[in-house]
């Protein structure tokens, strides 16, 4: 089981330095990766939650923290396809995976919101099918020297997009309904669950990935399953990933055996951190706690 960390992202303790502060300790402590997560807008009266009220765009806070830290991994679950071009998007990614030295892992969505399709110009409809027409665009843009694309939803002309990744980073799909399990299992390198998944049951949503690789000619025993852990200390133990540290490192122990190959813990999740209302330095100081408690052993 590899264990990483969210970095600051939401909220009030979401700026650059308390971000290079947990960044920094994560690399020294040895965790396998750190997280980011996209939210482009927080509609007036939408009753989200104040977790999305205010959050960095996640790939330059990437690109930030790859060059504050060495080792770690950098990853984002996830960015939702739909909003930019798979041209402007392979562009990005293959510029940060270049910058912190072939760390990064992708992790897409088809995204959810309705004002946040509206604001970027692109229909709701079919987004399935745009997702994988993009992933395998993004793909030969990352790999093949010259370039040429019409399909149902993009075009590309006969072109060069340099440069390229030594290696191509991973990508990994979200989603919950079955067709967005069964995409993932068919053309990802894996999975990331969402922040509301059940994870009593996740077992049974990895065994459906694992099947659509195995109809698909491909071996699922290669592919990530990446759990977002909504992680809380608290004295109570009701939940996943909610309770004693001890409690919490025993939850990560049960997913392993669900088939989970790694979880992030998330405190940009808990209402009393990921919130622009939260006190900075209380946020910080459970932050720091988690982070030396949960760290791998």
């Amino acid at each position: 089981m590899r264990i990483g960390f969210s970095v600051p992202v939401s909220g009030s303790w979401a700026t650059p330095e308390n971000m290079r502060r947990v960044a920094r300790r994560a690399d020294e402590l040895g965790y396998h990766g750190l997280w980011t997560f996209q939210r482009l807008l927080y509609p007036v009266g939408n009753p989200m939650g104040p977790v999305y009220r205010s959050v960095h765009d996640p790939v330059v806070a990437l690109a930030y923290l790859a060059g504050v830290t060495e080792r770690v991994r950098l990853g984002v679950a996830v960015l939702n396809l739909p909003f930019v071009s798979p041209v402007l998007m392979a562009k990005q990614l293959a510029s940060l995976q270049q910058v912190s030295g072939g760390r990064l892992d992708v992790g897409l969505g088809l995204g959810w919101l309705p004002e946040e399709f509206a604001a970027s110009g692109v229909p709701m409809e079919r987004r399935g099918r745009r997702g994988e027409e993009y992933v395998g665009l993004l793909r030969r843009l990352w790999t093949e020297d010259v370039v040429e694309h019409r399909g149902e939803f993009y075009e590309v002309p006969r072109s060069h997009q340099d440069p390229k990744p030594a290696v191509p980073p991973p990508v990994m799909l979200g989603g919950t309904a079955r067709v967005a399990l069964e995409r993932a299992g068919r053309i990802a390198d894996g999975w990331i669950s969402s922040s509301r998944a059940d994870l009593d049951t996740i077992d049974q949503q990895i065994a459906i990935v694992k099947e659509a690789a195995r109809q698909a000619g491909r071996d699922p025993g290669a592919l990530r399953f990446v759990v977002r852990g909504v992680t809380r200390a608290l004295a109570s133990e009701e939940g996943p990933l909610t309770g004693s540290y001890d409690k919490i490192r025993r939850d990560v122990e049960a997913l392993e055996a669900k088939g989970v190959t790694e979880v992030f813990h998330d405190l940009n999740f808990d209402p009393e951190i990921g919130n622009p209302e939260a006190d900075p330095r209380e946020s910080m100081r459970r932050a720091e706690e988690a982070l030396e408690a949960l760290a791998p052993r």
